[in-house]
């Protein structure tokens, strides 16, 4: 049976609704983010709040993790007071638990987009004590979060993954068991590698359009009438022709991805010319917007 105590450390554009959508469920939820203020309305529609993940770790039965990248998952886990200090069995301090198939019935779930090395790395190390581990990363920005439609991938025992079902659930339309510890990781990867193919096909049209005289509101248009078409194009359609790009989904996140997918032994002709192409951005100085603003590196740069 899932658990309905869950411990959330991280509380960025994603992890904010998606715990929201877990209290609307009626899960006990308590949070850890390194700026608490993060978490005010959070607290006010329900929530705990941890000082730590340590302290979280002992308040709760599943801990799920949203956090940037390798290094903060890492500090989550290994820092002075992170959950693996929390660890010392697989009991619970004053808890239910929750029934899974492995281990001593305690549950991480981590649905960040890092490396499978490190996923492999931090479950073995939960392994130790009695801990089952999930990667669980998503496929969807903010919108889909708030509205519960996320797309989740996950790579871990499929007793575990069937046992916390219930989360999944509430968190997304559709989440998919992939295998072994890390291929949830690897899917994730190669969804974001798909989608920077889409990004920058996208915006070389918009801007090769633009130079040759077709506005980005008329080229969007016909975009997306055309057999091109899609909800990504529909949803990106506001950046190109206002020329905006509030971060749904940053552009660092996305070199980040890329870097990882190399990382993991991508070797596409295509996929290093991207990979390059975003990494560049960053360097450029467009990380904090949206990933749609490498257009702007397109209009200046051109590859």
């Amino acid at each position: 049976m899932a658990t309905k105590r869950i411990g959330w450390v991280g509380l960025g554009n994603m992890g904010l609704p998606m715990v929201k959508n877990l209290l609307k469920a009626g899960f006990e939820v308590i949070v850890y983010n390194r700026t608490a203020a993060k978490a005010a309305p959070l607290v006010e529609a329900g929530a705990s709040l941890a000082g730590s993940p340590r302290e979280l770790w002992e308040k709760a039965d599943t801990v799920i993790t949203m956090v940037a990248d390798d290094a903060a998952l890492r500090q989550v886990h290994e820092g002075p007071d992170g959950l693996l200090a929390g660890a010392v069995s697989g009991a619970v301090a004053g808890g239910s638990g929750v029934a899974t198939a492995g281990g001593g019935g305690r549950v991480v779930i981590d649905m960040s987009t890092v490396s499978p090395a490190t996923t492999k790395e931090l479950a073995a190390k939960l392994a130790e004590k009695g801990v089952d581990y999930l990667d669980a990363p998503v496929s969807g920005s903010v919108k889909p979060a708030e509205m519960g439609q996320l797309v989740i991938m996950v790579g871990g025992k499929k007793a575990v993954y069937e046992a916390v079902g219930a989360i999944f659930e509430k968190l997304g339309k559709a989440s998919f068991y992939l295998g072994e510890q890390g291929s949830g990781n690897n899917a994730k990867l190669a969804i974001n590698l798909f989608l920077s193919f889409t990004m920058q096909g996208l915006s070389e049209a918009v801007n090769f359009a633009r130079e040759k005289g077709v506005a980005p509101a008329e080229m969007m248009a016909v975009i997306n009438e055309s057999a091109v078409s899609s909800v990504f194009t529909k949803l990106k359609t506001p950046n190109f022709v206002n020329d905006q790009y509030p971060a749904a989904f940053a552009l660092k996140l996305m070199a980040k991805d890329l870097r990882l997918v190399k990382e993991q032994g991508m070797h596409s002709p295509g996929g290093l010319v991207i990979e390059e192409s975003f990494r560049q951005a960053v360097a450029e100085g467009l990380g904090e917007e949206d990933l749609s603003a490498i257009i702007k590196f397109i209009a200046t740069k051109g590859l």
